[in-house]
């Protein structure tokens, strides 16, 4: 997805709330945040993508800093927010076990984003303002439909915390006879999932685990290794998770390839590149999916 206007003080608002978790050293965050700013005077034009921007800003962070994860007390928290709702959800899913609900489900859990929302954010709050609320963009028939024939999906994580609702669509996904591959980060940034991250809440156990390669906010395919690229190119279906999977694969020549992206949406770009209202809940179909 190219950059929207809005997305530079976007841009700036998470350079500092990343610098405030990765530092306490006040002079080396003027230093870092002159390097951003110059990052973002020289890169920010109408044919930037905005994923691509953004990591080059968050990877810059951890090199300066030398905090290899600045977000991992939220990523911490993130977990300990998932796991006080699982009872909850599990609930609903008892009371309506059809695909839809699952999905809808694992949308849920894409609130859990310190990125998007900032740290500040009340995701508690969050979550349950969403639980009563329809899916606004809904293609999960085709979704359905595309799993009766497949024999694997790609799983495209996003963030720690929201996995543990996405455990629950996987499993939910294999009861269609299908291999489940989860794609997660290389190294931290934001906070996004790793395989380590994975490995604590069971994930391996519903679904095979694989790294894409790199630390890029969602998927940029320029820095994605071989070994995923064959991955991804192989795949039946690809679900993808997230605002920074969708900014990434909408950059991307994706043929034929049936790709499903379910996210909350958090901001008016995405808002606005989609189609639909901030804070609607989506699951759209990119590619040729007939």
């Amino acid at each position: 997805m190219k950059v929207y206007y809005e997305c530079a003080p976007c841009f700036l608002r998470q350079a500092k709330e990343a610098l405030d978790l990765a530092t306490e050293d006040e002079n080396l965050k003027i230093e870092v945040m002159e390097e951003l700013i110059e990052i973002i005077y020289r890169d920010f034009n109408r044919e930037a993508v905005s994923n691509e921007l953004g990591t080059k800003i968050h990877r810059t962070i951890k090199d300066r800093t030398h905090n290899k994860d600045p977000y991992l007390p939220k990523k911490r928290k993130g977990n300990e927010i998932a796991m006080k709702f699982l009872p909850r959800i599990k609930e609903i899913l008892k009371e309506k076990d059809g695909l839809e609900t699952y999905v809808k489900a694992a949308i849920i859990g894409n609130i859990i984003d310190f990125g998007a929302l900032g740290v500040n954010f009340d995701t508690e709050q969050g979550i349950i303002d969403n639980m009563n609320k329809d899916i606004a963009l809904n293609h999960t028939i085709e979704l359905e439909k595309k799993l009766k024939t497949a024999e694997n999906v790609l799983y495209l994580a996003d963030n720690n915390g929201e996995i543990v609702f996405d455990k629950l669509l996987i499993e939910k996904l294999k009861e269609y006879d299908v291999e489940v591959t989860v794609a997660l980060k290389e190294k931290p940034i934001l906070n996004d999932a790793c395989i380590d991250d994975a490995l604590q809440i069971g994930l391996e156990k519903v679904a095979k685990l694989v790294s894409t390669g790199t630390d890029s906010i969602g998927i940029l395919y320029a820095n994605i290794s071989e070994e995923f690229k064959e991955i991804f190119n192989n795949s039946d279906i690809v679900i993808s998770k997230g605002l920074g999977n969708y900014e990434g694969l909408t950059a991307m020549k994706l043929g034929n390839k049936p790709v499903f992206c379910l996210l909350n949406v958090k901001c008016n770009p995405i808002a606005k590149d989609i189609g639909v209202n901030v804070g609607d809940n989506v699951v759209l179909k990119l590619g040729n999916t007939s």
